[in-house]
């Protein structure tokens, strides 16, 4: 399959959550999100504001750095949010039980460099750093899965 890529800018942390809440509304089980960036780089920022733009009752949604997976209800269907950060093997990823979420759930993946050979080849990898301004941030999305080319067409235009 060719790969794709798609570059988004955008000025502010209220334009990152226009931007993560559009891509909520394209999202359906079996849809794997790959995050990827340095420390502070808008990772969770993102994650937080997708989710909360879906959430059946409003609740609080926090970083999932020490409880490695935090699932949620959703009108897209359940959401788990991953941060696998301090994880040192596959081993410990094939136990948080995520490889079967990645077929019946929405998975959104922090630090997916730790998936190792379990990525999906089907995911979409958005890798967040820093732009010249203070929220500033570039979004650099690559996929191979054509359906990201569909769901993504809202971004293209």
């Amino acid at each position: 399959m060719p790969a794709h890529h798609l570059s988004i800018s955008v000025s502010s942390a209220v334009e990152m959550t226009r931007l993560a809440a559009l891509l909520a509304t394209k999202l359906a089980p079996g849809d794997v999100i790959l995050l990827t960036g340095d420390v502070g780089a808008g990772k969770t920022h993102f994650a937080r504001s997708l989710i909360q733009s879906v959430l059946v009752q409003p609740e609080d949604v926090p970083s999932p750095t020490f409880t490695l997976v935090q699932t949620y209800d959703t009108q897209v269907g359940e959401i788990w949010h991953a941060d696998l950060y301090r994880l040192t093997s596959v081993f410990e990823v094939e136990e948080l039980g995520l490889i079967d979420a990645f077929d019946t759930s929405v998975c959104l993946v922090e630090w997916p460099d730790r998936l190792g050979p379990l990525t999906p080849a089907n995911a979409l990898s958005i890798t967040l750093t820093p732009g010249d301004a203070d929220n500033a941030r570039q979004l650099m999305m690559h996929w191979e899965d054509p359906k990201w080319t569909d769901k993504l067409g809202a971004f293209q235009a």
